[in-house]
């Protein structure tokens, strides 16, 4: 039998009517309310009008709020989101409180995604625009094939450390990681650093040797360009996680691509059909 869930309308203490899901619920075997039916709540709520929808109790469900397009839509969610979280997403604004799991953001258009916990593997994978922001940490490969157009640069922000490729194969936007609570002699990135590279920078602060880059990157300095932009990522990550963090410019290393085609002459060019 499938968990029981309530749905609820009330003002919240701004007088703002939220729609509350709460699955917290479990069924006799301690399972979960399944990942279609909670989605499909979320769906229909946004269908009748719902700009602000509170969901407690997720565990693990995959999908939230994916391909969800009203720019005015807030969905907060109290537990862990699973896989997919905000994928093919256009506008909305949601807000985890505690962790999320693989692909958050997934092909992401536009929108914000604020997670007060860790975002585990492949956090921002294929993000068109929009933005990330991961109070704790990320695992592997962050940022992979992210890509940018026109004036839509997308941007993610680590505050702890991510794992290795980092940026892998990015083609766009840009990628900060902070490096809180990271000791001074340790990296906050791991090995094979914008792996393919061609396009966007990634900023670390803290410690980066050229052993941990990967083919196609390079390390460089910034410009003055790059430092009104870092303030607007660090101040938009302070404002949103109450949170201070120190202005050291000397500290960021500044990773970009060496070129716009990284892998030029590295495979055989004999024609497979001969």
């Amino acid at each position: 039998m499938s968990p029981i869930y309530k749905v609820t309308v009330r003002k919240n203490r701004d007088g703002i009517s939220e729609t509350i899901i709460d699955a917290t619920s479990r069924d006799r075997w301690g399972r979960p309310l399944e990942h279609m039916a909670l989605n499909a709540e979320i769906r229909k709520a946004i269908h009748e009008g719902a700009r602000r929808i509170m969901i407690d109790g997720v565990l693990g469900q995959r999908y939230i709020a994916s391909a969800a397009k009203a720019k005015d839509l807030y969905v907060g969610i109290r537990g862990t989101p699973g896989n997919d979280l905000g994928a093919f997403l256009d506008g909305p604004t949601l807000e985890v409180f505690g962790n999320a799991q693989d692909m958050t953001g997934n092909t992401m258009s536009s929108g914000r995604i604020v997670i007060h916990g860790n975002a585990w593997d492949v956090t921002g994978l294929s993000l068109r625009g929009g933005r990330i922001l991961v109070r704790g940490s990320s695992g592997f490969r962050v940022g992979i094939h992210m890509k940018e157009f026109g004036e839509d640069r997308p941007a993610i922000v680590i505050g702890g450390s991510t794992g290795d490729y980092l940026g892998e194969y990015m083609a766009g936007g840009n990628v900060l990681v902070l490096g809180d609570g990271v000791p001074e002699n340790e990296s906050p990135v791991g090995s094979f650093v914008g792996t393919g590279i061609h396009g966007g920078c990634i900023f670390v602060r803290g410690k980066v040797e050229k052993h941990q880059l990967g083919m196609g990157a390079s390390i460089s300095d910034l410009t003055d360009d790059d430092k009104i932009l870092l303030e607007e990522l660090i101040s938009d990550f302070e404002k949103s996680f109450e949170t201070k963090v120190e202005r050291d410019w000397s500290k960021i290393v500044k990773i970009k691509p060496l070129s716009s085609r990284p892998f030029t002459g590295r495979f055989d060019s004999t024609p497979i059909w001969n």
